[in-house]
């Protein structure tokens, strides 16, 4: 046990501000563009390789025991790795990975707040019903390896949901940058699980919105988080020379994408069948400017609050896709398919954040997460509860993503004393 962790065996569980800011401060240098401020630390990418191995080693030399498990989730806890946990572990965490260009503190400040609050539970040396574990779940967004929520997946068991050989958008296996992770996937079912062994999950979180900023609230107890579809749709034509192929009897691919992209944008648009609808991703293949494509995959990202309205999207998709294909003798095919259901968060652990904002005097309230995250996952196993901190200028995924420091501390204190809360109550 460090030294830290032993001289602080009798106070009481507190938040280190400044502890959690200079960790926020380094993990934010990692994988970040110095011409943009755009992070880019996709999942199981070199980036994210090395964003794992500062949290590991924070971790490590806060005497804290750290394992990886064969998705390659990291698992930080107070008691030596390997010895069996006495109590159902209350879980918290959210991800390393970012978007593409993406912003320092999604995912990643929900990390080091859970990291934060395992290492002052440890410090105090208090003992509840439940054990605090925090986790930083691998390939949450997907953006390189297109199977979003990889980590959580495995966790809450949802094997069959994920292709045996996972790819990223190029056609390379997993198999080896899971490895590279700690990972192993011919091991995933060692990581998986049972519902009896987690009590409940916490996930704190930037907005990524402009609600609490414009109503002056400090924190967003999340009420339930939007379901989320991804499709990953290949259209494959024929190559041409783009000065010599007559315009009649052309397979362009990229013009068959192009009305499928339109195809998207109607989807929650003009025919309103779910709440929104995005295409982020195209790869496009031989991507000349003189010569007619001939692949072009891209991701469609459809969001919803109602499993009915998401269902009715991805049918509704699908058809419009096969009478493009018709119309520009392409072919079109759904070659990935991702599924998080819409969700609602914990009536019990969403009192125990209110109790707690009203106790230390800051402003809140209750709102729904348009995002996804991990925690709509790990409710397949047990109770969740999210935590939103403001979001400045109400922006996200991209460079100027922001909180102001004194609410990621505000915000990490409220989470402590939830899971200290938690952790003497049934959440069950």
């Amino acid at each position: 046990m460090s030294q830290s962790v032993a001289q602080h065996r009798t106070a009481p569980p507190a938040v280190n501000g400044g502890r959690l800011l200079r960790r926020v401060e380094k993990l934010g240098n990692i994988g970040r563009d110095a011409a943009t401020g755009g992070i880019t630390r996709e999942g199981f990418s070199p980036a994210d390789r090395e964003a794992r191995a500062y949290v590991v080693e924070e971790a490590r030399a806060a005497g804290l025991a750290v394992s990886v498990d064969a998705a390659g989730n990291i698992i930080v806890r107070a008691r030596p790795a390997g010895t069996t946990a006495e109590r159902p572990a209350l879980l918290m965490g959210s991800h390393l990975d970012t978007v593409v260009g993406g912003g320092r503190l999604d995912g990643a400040y929900g990390v080091l707040a859970a990291l934060e609050v395992v290492q002052a539970c440890a410090e105090s040396g208090g003992h509840g019903r439940y054990e605090p574990m925090a986790v930083a779940f691998t390939n949450e967004e997907g953006a390189l390896f297109p199977q979003p929520f990889f980590g959580s997946s495995v966790l809450v068991g949802r094997l069959s949901d994920l292709p045996r050989e996972p790819l990223d958008h190029e056609g390379r296996s997993l198999r080896g940058p899971l490895a590279q992770a700690g990972g192993d996937l011919d091991a995933l079912g060692s990581a998986v699980w049972l519902p009896e062994s987690v009590a409940a999950y916490l996930e704190i979180h930037v907005e990524q919105g402009p609600v609490l900023e414009r109503t002056g609230n400090r924190i967003g107890v999340v009420d339930g988080i939007t379901g989320r579809t991804v499709l990953t749709v290949e259209i494959r034509g024929t190559a041409g020379h783009a000065g010599t192929t007559p315009m009649t009897g052309r397979r362009d691919a990229l013009a068959a994408a192009a009305r499928a992209v339109t195809v998207v944008e109607h989807l929650a648009g003009t025919r309103d069948l779910c709440r929104v609808a995005t295409v982020g991703r195209l790869d496009i293949h031989p991507n000349s400017p003189n010569t007619i494509a001939d692949t072009v995959r891209l991701t469609a990202d459809l969001r919803d609050t109602v499993v009915a309205r998401m269902h009715a999207a991805e049918s509704a998709l699908c058809e419009e896709l096969r009478e493009v294909a018709r119309q520009t003798g392409t072919e079109i095919e759904v070659v990935a398919r991702t599924h998080s259901g819409p969700v609602s968060t914990s009536p019990e652990l969403r009192a125990l954040i209110e109790e707690n904002c009203l106790e230390l005097g800051v402003p809140y309230r209750s709102l729904p997460s348009g995002a996804g995250h991990d925690a709509q996952v790990v409710a397949d196993i047990t109770p969740v509860a999210m935590i939103f901190v403001p979001s400045i200028g109400g922006v996200s995924h991209v460079p100027l993503e922001d909180t102001a420091p004194a609410d990621l501390v505000v915000g990490a204190e409220v989470l402590l004393r939830t899971a200290l809360k938690a952790a003497h109550i049934p959440t069950r």
